[in-house]
């Protein structure tokens, strides 16, 4: 599945040229039907050979482009994307515009837009619930926008390595799971961790130590994944 992105430039949504090519084959249009659809409906003109290039993955349109061509095909702009990763992946998913997602979410334009392009998050709890319930985004993607995952992390890695009990309640805070779920994560990640160091002393020749050290460094680099893994949630 072709997912392109196109001469360095970063604001070219990922598009999925296989999804493109398979909604236009379905309604029975050629790449010329559909970039008249594109300049009558949104008085874009473009050559039917760039819409083909599109669907062979040789370039990729734009955030406006990707717009129009959702209109032609009549489908979602969600549709023609790759698994979004990115807040801007997430909103051009539901076809939303900066300004109209920023008015959604109560905050101001510019405040959005330094969001979007990789600034730290400022917002209130309220805008944060706002910003997950316009976008649908999964729990991981949330804590990762508003900047809470680094916290998260933090929590999870004493977690493992101390006493699990005591980040039960901090977690909950970050983390809006039942409370049962939350400690049959905790308590795995603990005993895991633990059973990985112990396993790495054991098997280990020379220097068992240092063997162990880093077989937990590895376990925590990616304790939040599997914290998510183990709480059921899916993200990025």
């Amino acid at each position: 599945m072709p997912v392109n992105t196109h001469d360095g430039d970063a604001r070219r949504p990922p598009f999925n040229a296989d999804a493109a090519r398979r909604l236009r084959e379905a309604l029975g249009m050629t790449h010329a039907h559909v970039a008249y659809g594109i300049w009558a409906a949104y008085g874009m003109r473009l050559e039917p050979a760039t819409v083909a290039s599109w669907e062979l993955g040789e370039s990729s349109p734009t955030e406006a482009e990707l717009t129009a061509l959702a209109g032609a095909l009549w489908c979602s702009p969600a549709e023609l994307l790759g698994a979004p990763g990115t807040l801007r992946e997430f909103r051009l998913a539901l076809g939303l515009a900066p300004d109209d997602l920023a008015l959604r979410v109560g905050m101001d334009p510019a405040a959005y837009e330094r969001l979007e392009a990789g600034g730290r998050w400022s917002g209130s709890d309220r805008q944060a619930a706002a910003l997950a319930e316009t976008l649908r985004l999964p729990l991981p993607a949330l804590l990762r926008f508003t900047g809470q995952e680094e916290r998260l992390a933090e929590l999870l890695t004493s977690a493992a390595t101390t006493r699990w009990q005591g980040y039960v309640r901090p977690v909950g805070k970050l983390v809006p799971l039942p409370k049962e779920r939350i400690q049959d994560a905790l308590q795995a990640l603990h005993e895991e961790y633990h059973a990985t160091m112990t396993a790495s002393l054991s098997w280990t020749g020379g220097d068992a130590s240092g063997e162990a050290g880093k077989a937990g460094r590895d376990f925590l680099d990616e304790v939040v994944a599997e914290f998510w893994r183990r709480v059921g949630e899916t993200g990025i």
